[in-house]
């Protein structure tokens, strides 16, 4: 089958396409026919070596996790699914190697959910890791409540706009932070921007004086130290990017597949309380391309490379 993949770790210019092997269909897994899948920030680290020290990597490696496609053949204990069936997955295993930027890709049924009937497949391909990112957080590490503050950063991103969208739906009020060209997209999100940069805190401290009740840092850094002053006296904070958070008395949080989670995501999309922006599309042959972009930090939404079929995906 044709795919992307990469034989040692480094930049964009690493990625290949070509023949891949086909993948193996476990018992536990089903064989997927790829209609779309979504980048997203950890791909790249992955394919940088940064997450080399907690996952191995089988060379060469098919990149990418997120995935909205047809099952083609369920493996031989697997009674979830069946021929036709359309899923979405959030499809990580232990180690790197089998991934979703190819024609197939053989997912393991506790990565999957039915794909929402009402998403196109490009947004579909981008709801399940950044949608599980922000649900888990949310309603895990830091147990939002109605009526509470919550600080988003990143709020026009992938992650960030689907943790606008449901802690609005919980009930919470959101700033978010943005770039002034991704104001009116956060509000539209239901949340109310503020430009990050220097004088962040001053800017969330004029709209809640009290401080925030829960922050949530997708990006670290100076970042997370700003998040930490501004919490209330009980404010949680929980960072899915920077590990220090635990010295600002915070919680890491990594995203992990959940089949619960992630259709409770999915029937949430269907009742239009999530949404899925797509800012770009690229066919799987242009994937390094994707990447680079990806790489800027500056997406609004999901970058989502997509697979041309001539039949009607079945």
């Amino acid at each position: 089958m044709k795919g992307i993949s990469y034989s040692r770790y480094g930049g964009p210019d690493v990625l290949e396409f070509g023949e891949v092997r086909d993948p193996k269909v476990g018992p536990d897994s089903v064989l997927v026919k790829v209609r779309a899948a979504a980048v997203n920030p950890v791909d790249w680290k992955c394919r940088e070596g940064y997450l080399d020290g907690i996952l191995d990597a089988v060379f060469p490696v098919v990149p990418g996790w997120d995935v909205a496609g047809v099952v083609v053949q369920p493996g031989p204990s697997v009674a979830e699914y069946a021929v036709g069936d359309e899923v979405v997955g959030y499809v990580r295993e232990d180690f790197l190697s089998r991934g979703t930027f190819a024609e197939y890709v053989a997912a393991p049924v506790r990565t999957l959910a039915r794909k929402p009937g009402n998403l196109t497949w490009e947004e579909a391909a981008g709801l399940p890791l950044a949608g599980l990112t922000a649900y888990q957080v949310l309603t895990k590490a830091l147990r939002v409540r109605r009526g509470e503050t919550v600080l988003v950063h990143a709020a026009a991103g992938g992650v960030g706009s689907i943790a606008v969208q449901l802690a609005r739906h919980i009930g919470a009020r959101v700033i978010g932070t943005a770039s002034e060209a991704n104001h009116d997209f956060v509000r539209s999100l239901g949340g109310e921007p503020v430009t990050y940069g220097d004088g962040l805190a001053e800017r969330v401290r004029g709209l809640a004086p009290e401080g925030v009740d829960a922050a949530f840092d997708t990006v670290g850094g100076e970042t997370l130290k700003v998040s930490a002053q501004l919490l209330a006296p009980e404010g949680r904070l929980v960072s899915i990017a920077d590990g220090d958070v635990v010295g600002y008395g915070g919680r890491y949080s990594f995203v992990r597949p959940d089949t619960e989670d992630l259709t409770r995501l999915a029937e949430l999309a269907e009742q239009g309380v999530v949404s899925v922006h797509v800012s770009e599309t690229f066919p799987l042959e242009r994937a390094a391309d994707a990447y680079r972009l990806n790489q800027e930090g500056s997406t609004r939404g999901k970058i989502v490379v997509t697979v041309d079929w001539d039949d009607d995906g079945a």
